[in-house]
């Protein structure tokens, strides 16, 4: 239930909606008109107009707005612009996001720190598609209050009948969000109309202005859960003080309280809780502390502090929405960077359930996510990590996915709830390890991982390779990519997806082989740095050594023995590497074996002798 505030609180809001609706106008009218222009913005508002305003002699309010000069020459917000809005009532931080449909995760961006939307409707057009999707990525996004904004309701002669229909029409569509509440307010903000003050030309509207509404709204509360704290510095500056610093992400601390650390289970009491000001009795979620704790127990960055009557869940494996923000695309298996709170770990998204068509709300199949779509998903991550559900916290429920060569942030992420089915799955302790494998072969394991171009030789030195080293008592297994795929792997294509889940397999494979003991030699084209990576990563270090058959393509196609490169040419073969889907070269191979410069059977001795170094030395 929404209360009246009393205290100059701060709401974080974001406008959205459809290109042209007049968000920019919007928010440029609501600064200008509540006196939060400094003078000398304001001459150059008048200015800028002139030169850029879309009204005529007018003030162009957006202006106020779009401050990237692409967006004023195109007309367009493309970033997301922050402004800093106060009156006496209350503080506003509002985002001005993008309307077009390729900007999508700057407007997800926006919404994730909001706590309402406002969302444009242009009254002359109507419900959009782009009107759907925002709205749904608000509410995905956990936003629970709704302003619908019918905006340029001059354009229409202030027709309530116009503002009915659209009302009408999000009513409609109404029941696929969870808004706690959608007020619908008829406005021009071109003109002013219900925007600060309230309409001479629309009696037949009895609700609040703008402003009014967001003054008085009081959105769900950040403390009213559980208490977390995500660890973001452990505070050491000397022997005697050792504290541990981050955002309050949810309820509220006393001195005194007993809290845990949701991994290990360990709890102590707070000693101390310090703040910017000085040392506090309480404080609560938003602000920045370092706490003190009456025991010494251990605790790390990515450690999540909470109350010990509500802790969160830990675990490995969640089900997951995401939304894509890389031009190339989401591949299930592809290892990635997963930023949780404040860990960081290592993981995959293990499976694609569906994807969500936000235009009209349908689950869709899909092996793979292109830019700015939106999926259910479920991750595996190598190591345990606290959450809860984005449902009941937004900062310890949300992630975001980076990949590990560009450190680029390629998704947003609110974590639905855990997967406790692997809970049940256990490694078992085994007699036999490796060490009495090794001690039986007299020699250490390795894997030998040749990649390069189809044609490239792979398989011929991949063979010589292992018949001289069978040939000197050593345990081998070949891992071919054309014998795996008559087998293990005949379920796959060859589409950029299936290749990760190929390459995965392998590893898996190979990784089994060498704690045989053995020396597994894998000849695949595996085409992708990432899952070489994750291959090499499957192991400890030193036993995964890179071989790259460094032959041009055009020696490669000279060669061409199962005719595949002829086949390509003719579009017979889709997705064939070096034609049109890519190999990615190794950056730090172990070895590099150039066949235009020598002899198959001179590069197998040459590595035969540096890999006999490797597991008797």
């Amino acid at each position: 239930m929404h209360t009246m505030v009393t205290t100059r609180s701060l709401l974080r809001l974001l406008t959205c909606g459809s290109v042209d609706d007049g968000k920019s106008t919007l928010i440029g009218r609501l600064l200008f008109d509540t006196d939060n222009i400094p003078d000398d913005q304001r001459a150059a508002l008048e200015r800028d107009s002139r030169k850029f305003g879309t009204d005529g002699a007018n003030i162009d309010y957006a202006l106020l707005v779009d401050g990237l000069e692409a967006e004023r020459e195109q007309g367009i917000t493309i970033d997301v612009a922050y402004r800093f809005m106060a009156t006496p009532r209350r503080k506003f931080i509002i985002a001005d996001t993008p309307g077009h449909e390729q900007y999508t995760r700057n407007m997800a961006t926006g919404a994730s720190n909001a706590a309402l939307a406002i969302l444009l409707i242009d009254a002359s057009q109507g419900v959009l598609t782009q009107t759907r999707r925002h709205a749904f990525i608000a509410n995905l996004l956990g936003i629970r209050d709704i302003i619908l904004a019918v905006n340029k309701i001059d354009l229409c002669g202030y027709d309530q009948t116009v503002f009915d229909t659209i009302t009408d029409d999000f009513s409609k569509i109404e029941k696929n969000f969870r808004f706690d509440t959608i007020t619908a307010i008829p406005l021009s903000a071109r003109h002013g109309d219900n925007v600060v003050q309230s309409s001479a030309a629309m009696t037949w509207y009895q609700g609040p202005t703008l402003l009014d509404h967001l003054e008085t709204i009081e959105p769900r509360r950040p403390d009213t859960g559980p208490f977390r704290l995500p660890v973001q510095w452990v505070n050491r500056p000397d022997a005697q003080f050792r504290g541990f610093t981050g955002t309050i992400a949810g309820g509220q601390v006393q001195l005194g309280d007993r809290l845990t650390v949701a991994g290990s289970g360990q709890s102590s009491s707070v000693a101390r809780i310090i703040t910017a000001q000085g040392d506090a009795q309480q404080a609560r979620a938003g602000e920045a502390v370092t706490l003190t704790f009456a025991d010494e127990i251990d605790i790390s960055r990515g450690d999540l502090l909470a109350a010990p009557t509500a802790r969160p869940d830990v675990g490995d494996q969640f089900a997951a929405d995401l939304i894509w923000m890389d031009e190339a695309p989401l591949l299930p298996g592809r290892p990635y960077l997963f930023r949780i709170g404040t860990a960081l770990v290592s993981g995959v998204v293990s499976k694609i359930k569906h994807q969500i068509d936000i235009a009209h709300f349908e689950h869709l199949a899909a092996t793979q996510l292109e830019l700015n779509a939106v999926g259910s998903v479920n991750i595996s991550l190598t190591a345990p990590v606290a959450f809860d559900p984005y449902e009941e916290n937004r900062r310890t429920g949300s992630l975001i996915m980076i990949d590990r060569e560009t450190n680029a942030t390629v998704a947003a992420g609110m974590i639905r709830f855990p997967l406790r089915r692997a809970s049940n799955i256990h490694l078992q302790t085994l007699t036999i390890g490796r060490t009495d494998r090794v001690a039986r072969n007299r020699h250490r394991p390795a894997i030998l991982w040749f990649t390069g171009l189809s044609g490239s030789g792979k398989s011929t030195l991949a063979n010589l390779l292992e018949a001289k080293l069978h040939a000197d008592g050593v345990h081998t297994y070949l891992l071919d990519g054309d014998n795996i795929r008559h087998g293990l792997n005949r379920d796959l294509g060859f589409t950029d997806a299936d290749r990760v889940e190929n390459i995965r397999r392998v590893g898996e494979v190979a990784k089994l082989f060498a704690d045989a003991g053995m020396v597994v030699l894998v000849s695949f084209i595996s085409p992708f740095r990432a899952e070489r990576r994750m291959a090499r990563e499957l192991v400890e270090p030193g036993l995964f050594h890179e071989i790259f058959v460094d032959t041009p393509i055009e020696i490669c196609r000279a060669r061409d023995p199962k005719g595949l490169y002829r086949k390509a040419d003719a579009g017979e073969i889709r997705n064939f590497t070096g034609i049109d889907s890519p190999y990615e070269p190794p950056e730090a191979a172990e070895f590099v074996l150039r066949t235009a410069d020598s002899t198959p059977e001179n590069l197998a001795d040459g590595l035969f002798r540096a890999v006999r170094q490797i597991i008797t030395d």
